[in-house]
């Protein structure tokens, strides 16, 4: 196993960090209580986590050593964040990392100048300006728009790179990158207008997700077998709560707290981001651990698991105000996603036990599915 698969070991305490604090804040027993999990609770997961898996995928797929420094920066300030040492050293360190993240897609983007790269590249910027904010004193609240926008253009850019496998028109390409474009420009906005970059920010989530649905393979491998139709589902569901989300910032605004906020912070990084993971959690873990992870038709159990129990949360608990069904569905939530990550360690050792050996694909990990 190549050492870099250390880096993954700070993500790893991250995820389940935060979820110790997602525990604290339904207001149910956790393992580990302090004060300070609560208010690290989302940059731990979005930066922390995600962010780190990530940025390993790009060192990866770069080669260089110095690429390295993004996924050891974001991880290690997710670990200071767990500590009693100063938050703005963990913030610091998150600005280090994003930065370095916009840098490894330099290089990127002189091997492949590529309009897909142009798209990630967007989100690495939305990342370290985030960082920056939070670094600032800016709540997680109001950069929240930054946030969304770093993991939803890095997963779109992606989605680009593989709708090149179909035939696309000559404007295709294009409107995604204005729709990216925009995201990053409601962002900004948000912060200084917060009615016009809302509603801005909503609908350019919105014509992502429809780019998605003219254009994703995805739409053909969900009439598969196997492992494209896996992630063809996962995908489906996480571009359908991601409209919500966009639906709910263009009609109704700003969701600065409370039960609006619990829908669009979830719909969006539990419902999108979370099974964009478990649909590509196959190729992401192989091409950077160098072990296979094969599919199994169990891992639809907490996908399923993780959509049913987001309904719940946010149909029942947070349009509606019931609180059982609120902290019922968030606490499911964590079991789904606790599960996956059962199933996929069982995966490899089963994988490893049958001698199956993993590809390297020498693109992004993302961009290597069939």
């Amino acid at each position: 196993m190549p050492a870099r698969t250390l880096l993954l070991v700070p993500g790893g305490i991250a995820l389940l960090a935060g979820l110790d604090a997602a525990l604290l804040l339904l207001g149910l027993p956790a393992p580990v209580s302090t004060s300070r999990l609560p208010e690290v609770h989302g940059m731990l997961l979005v930066l922390g986590f995600v962010g780190t898996v990530v940025a390993l995928e790009r060192a990866v797929a770069l080669g260089r050593r110095w690429g390295y420094l993004a996924p050891a920066a974001l991880g290690v300030g997710g670990l200071l964040l767990l500590t009693p040492a100063p938050l703005a050293v963990g913030r610091a360190l998150f600005v280090v990392g994003g930065a370095a993240l916009v840098a490894l897609y330099v290089p990127l983007w002189r091997r492949s100048p590529a309009d897909a790269v142009l798209v990630q590249a967007g989100g690495a910027v939305l990342a370290t300006g985030g960082s920056l904010l939070w670094l600032s004193g800016v709540g997680v609240p109001t950069l929240l728009p930054w946030l969304v926008g770093f993991l939803v253009l890095t997963i779109v850019g992606e989605r680009l790179e593989l709708a090149h496998v179909v035939v696309l028109g000559p404007r295709a390409a294009p409107l995604l990158v204005g729709a990216a474009a925009a995201v990053m420009l409601a962002a900004g906005v948000a912060l200084l207008w917060p009615v016009a970059g809302y509603a801005l920010f909503g609908a350019a989530l919105l014509a992502l997700v429809g780019w998605l649905a003219r254009f994703d393979v995805a739409r053909r491998t969900v009439r598969g077998t196997g492992l494209p139709r896996f992630m063809a589902a996962c995908l489906l569901t996480g571009y359908a709560w991601l409209a919500v989300a966009g639906a709910v910032w263009l009609l109704l605004g700003q969701q600065p707290g409370g039960f609006g906020y619990d829908a669009v912070v979830h719909g969006v990084f539990l419902g999108f981001v979370i099974m964009m993971i478990m649909a590509h959690a196959p190729v992401i873990l192989p091409a950077v651990i160098r072990r296979p992870l094969p599919y199994h038709p169990v891992m639809y159990v907490p996908a399923a698991l993780l959509t049913a129990s987001l309904l719940l949360r946010i149909a029942v608990g947070d349009l509606r105000e019931v609180d059982w069904a609120w902290q019922v569905g968030g606490a499911v939530n964590i079991v789904a996603l606790l599960l996956f990550v059962v199933i996929a360690v069982w995966s490899v050792v089963r994988g490893r036990a049958a001698g199956a050996t993993p590809s390297a694909p020498s693109q992004p990990v993302l961009q290597a599915v069939p």
